[in-house]
């Protein structure tokens, strides 16, 4: 029987949800009764637990750092342990905003302008015309995200707090009007396009985790054509950036614009949610995967040199 360590919880500011995530995961490979399940909230003495453990797959389902810049899959190719989603250098570039939308744009997968700037500049003056969207570097689940309206006469001051903890840079965008979409790769798959609806002004983290945060709607209502380019895209972006197992890619699309000018990829996220409440799993169980099925089926694909 495969033993697999179920990597969660952590200490990045997605605690809480990889927590969620980590026990619907191994709760579900228990359900198959094909494995042996150890559940690992991660400290930062994980590699001396798992030396002394000694498992056959690290299922990872951490959020933020240190599980999806590249650092614990690292730490797992020098402790020669197979693990799931993507590898070092695709974690890593995928999780640096700038740097993954540098790498999409050369790969014609469209995404939208701005820049990086000092995150004092950016409370200073508006950097970008309102609307646009201020969003942290290298963080996930909207964490630390504001957009700034039309009639907004000065940026979010949060920005200069002495508490902020999320680096001293950010990414400035303009906001794109719409629809919310996002579509998973599985492997050389993809999935189907969901349109998010919020209950709340954007798809923030409240809207992400919490019950009637928001609607799925599944399929998107997009014609045709948008709906194939969202899944030819986001399998375009997982490759581009030499993702492997499960990714989710994020879009907007401005439906004002005729054809495919208003889609964007906002971000490839390499380890996407898996709780109750999370997009991949719906997506699975449109495609007539079950949740057991694409948890057991992560373990498998899981590798050393990803």
């Amino acid at each position: 029987m495969k033993h697999v360590a179920v990597l969660m919880g952590g200490w990045s500011a997605e605690r809480e949800v990889s927590l969620r995530s980590g026990k619907a995961c191994a709760d579900a490979l228990a359900r198959t009764r094909r494995y042996k399940v150890s559940r690992i909230d991660v400290t930062r003495e994980i590699a001396v637990t798992l030396r002394d453990l000694k498992p056959d797959v690290a299922l990872n389902v951490l959020h933020g750092r240190p599980g999806e810049d590249g650092t614990l899959q690292g730490m797992l190719e020098i402790l020669g342990i197979p693990y799931s989603h993507s590898g070092v250098m695709a974690s890593a570039v995928a999780m640096q905003k700038d740097i993954a939308k540098t790498v999409l744009k050369a790969a014609n997968v469209p995404v939208p302008g701005g820049g990086v700037y000092a995150r004092h500049d950016v409370a200073k003056k508006h950097v970008l015309p309102p609307p646009y969207v201020i969003k942290p570097i290298a963080e996930g689940s909207s964490v630390g995200v504001f957009i700034v309206r039309e009639d907004q006469a000065h940026p979010p001051q949060e920005l200069t707090r002495a508490d902020w903890q999320f680096g001293e840079q950010v990414l400035v965008e303009p906001f794109i009007p719409g629809k919310e979409l996002t579509c998973a790769v599985m492997g050389d798959q993809a999935l189907g396009v969901i349109e998010i609806v919020a209950a709340t002004k954007f798809y923030d983290y409240e809207a992400k985790y919490a019950p009637g945060g928001s609607k799925h709607l599944l399929p998107a209502p997009v014609s045709a054509e948008v709906y194939e380019a969202c899944r030819r895209l986001a399998l375009e972006a997982h490759k581009a950036l030499s993702c492997r197992g499960v990714t989710r890619s994020d879009f907007r699309y401005d439906d004002s614009k005729p054809g495919l000018a208003g889609l964007a990829c906002l971000e490839v996220n390499t380890q996407p949610g898996m709780t109750e409440t999370s997009l991949v799993p719906e997506l699975a169980q449109h495609a007539g995967i079950s949740f057991e099925e694409l948890v057991a089926w992560m373990v498998e694909d899981a590798s050393l040199e990803r």
